[in-house]
């Protein structure tokens, strides 16, 4: 039994004549009478109770058409969602992303651009680091991530990244600092004699190495006193005057009390985020959302600097 026997008789049990179901279906009568009378001898039982002026639905023949129909619209959406799985509208979409990211404000742009252009897809959005990121790519955990790797890290041949947004490292300070309350850029030289508070070295993340190449650039190394896997927790160890920190200028969107986000003296605080993905990977889904970062990109690169 197949899809085409279902519909020929779907469309019979619902003319109640083989003539109109024809009509119905394009095609001539015979061959459609033989291939219902094939489903019911597979089935074993009469479906139709047919007579020179009418064709009734026996019970089997209705318990079979209910069945029957439900089975259509199912592969109907089958279809219909492979065709679309195939435009790029529909899929499972895994995304990953550092901790900055969401309060870039051209990312929840992005996933907004993602839902208009494939409503039917479904996106699994993952707070991760970016050295897990890497593996998991690698690993095909994700498909996509939004990073922040080394400036020496070196993409295997499977892997590819393309620089996506720029950003600028603030220093983040207690309100009460005596560096909080002058006019004008930081100097990172002025940090020398600081406690920082910094993300773990092992996070695979550029940030850190980053922020170790500009207080060497300064003439100094920081006085690294405590670690924090989040930047929110960071920013409120500032707050508390346990030390400073280096963080992107998104972290200033979170609004915590009792901090400046005080711009650097150095163009070397610009850093950027990369959208990371496998080389050979065919998915349309992952192709279209691709092509959004891309235009994405382009107006980010376009805007005005803050």
């Amino acid at each position: 039994m197949d899809y085409r026997q279902l519909r020929y008789f779907v469309a019979v049990a619902e003319e109640l004549s083989f003539s109109r179901a024809a009509r119905r279906l394009h095609m001539s009568q015979p061959p459609l009478s033989l291939q219902v009378a094939a489903m019911e001898r597979e089935l074993g039982t009469r479906l139709l109770e047919r007579t020179r002026r009418r064709v009734e639905l026996t019970q089997a023949g209705q318990v079979f058409l209910d069945q029957a129909r439900v089975s259509l619209a199912q592969l109907e959406r089958a279809a219909e969602m492979a065709r679309r799985a195939g435009q790029g509208e529909a899929g499972e979409l895994r995304i990953a992303f550092t901790g900055s990211v969401p309060m870039v404000a051209a990312f929840p742009r992005l996933l907004s651009a993602l839902r208009r252009t494939s409503p039917l897809a479904r996106v699994h959005l993952m707070h991760m680091a970016t050295g897990h990121q890497l593996q998991a790519l690698e690993e095909r955990r994700i498909d996509v991530g939004i990073l922040r790797p080394s400036r020496y890290y070196e993409p295997p041949a499977q892997l590819r990244l393309r620089p996506l947004w720029t950003d600028e490292l603030r220093a983040v300070l207690p309100e009460d600092h005596r560096l909080a309350l002058r006019r004008g850029r930081v100097p990172v030289a002025a940090l020398a004699r600081e406690p920082f508070i910094l993300f773990p070295r092992e996070l695979g993340c550029g940030l850190h190495e980053q922020v170790l190449a500009l207080c060497s650039r300064a003439g100094f190394a920081p006085d690294v006193v405590q670690e924090a896997r989040e930047g929110a927790t960071i920013i409120g160890l500032v707050a508390a005057g346990l030390g400073v920190s280096l963080l992107p200028d998104s972290y200033a969107k979170t609004s915590i009390p009792g901090v400046v986000h005080a711009r650097l003296d150095t163009p070397e605080a610009a850093g950027r985020l990369y959208i990371a993905h496998r080389a050979a990977d065919a998915s349309p889904l992952v192709r279209r959302f691709l092509e959004l970062t891309r235009g994405r990109s382009r107006a980010a690169a376009e805007a005005p600097a803050a």
